[in-house]
């Protein structure tokens, strides 16, 4: 057993180090809608808008946009008739610092419902806890200025011990103490059932698949679907 979690925990830290340096694959000639085109489009439909603000795991790293959990996300929120469109607003390599930096812009579209995904990379790197934990608070206070009914949703992340247990379990704890303290839905662990599992993985064994990508959008829209659905009755 202390072998099967070794192998596990070595498995995460590759996919996390990695996710800021490979090469995306080349996308279809007919890619998906840009940030600007999909917002214009919302404005136009009336359709609300859910901002999927991260890193590489928002991204979709390695794979094609349309394989992504944003976009999965947005064929089950059309699949559903919910009025709303998903924009994938994912950067590799992402840090919670660089992320409060760039979000200023983003926000200059009303968001219905901002998702979080921010802080691996800090994990990785060893950067204070206090820090990241302060740059998390700084995103959700600056969502909040800019639209008070904003629904926020926080992505969980987990790291192994490399930078010692005592990091690694207060850095696990920055999510559920940031979603208790400001009353927002927290997703507890985005890779629960993909990380550390070598079939849900690409070939580099540390990226998930497409089929590793529905994984992780079920663990979004587990939190997700009861905003999007209790919105949509209210309105």
């Amino acid at each position: 057993m202390q072998n099967l979690l070794k192998f596990r925990y070595i498995l995460l830290v590759a996919f996390l180090v990695s996710c800021g340096d490979a090469p995306k694959k080349e996308a279809d000639p007919a890619p998906a809608k840009t940030e600007d085109a999909i917002t214009k489009a919302a404005e136009i439909s009336d359709e609300k808008i859910i901002l999927f603000f991260g890193n590489s795991l928002t991204a979709g790293y390695g794979l094609d946009t349309e394989e992504a959990f944003p976009a999965l996300i947005q064929n089950r929120l059309d699949s559903l008739a919910l009025n709303y469109t998903a924009i994938n607003s994912g950067l590799s390599g992402e840090t919670t610092s660089a992320g409060l930096n760039r979000l200023d812009w983003v926000l200059n579209q009303k968001v219905a419902v901002f998702v979080l995904e921010l802080g691996a990379n800090d994990g990785l790197r060893g950067i204070p806890i206090k820090e990241t934990r302060a740059n998390l608070q700084a995103i959700i206070d600056l969502v909040r200025k800019k639209n008070a009914d904003t629904q926020i949703v926080l992505a969980g992340m987990q790291i192994p011990p490399n930078m010692g247990q005592t990091y690694a379990s207060e850095f696990q704890e920055i999510f559920p103490d940031l979603a208790e303290k400001n009353d927002i839905k927290l997703i507890p662990f985005l890779l629960e059932g993909v990380a550390g599992h070598p079939d849900l993985n690409q070939d580099d064994g540390i990226h998930p698949t497409p089929e590793g990508q529905l994984i992780v959008r079920d663990n979004v829209w587990d939190v997700l679907k009861d905003i999007v659905q209790k919105e949509t009755v209210l309105n």
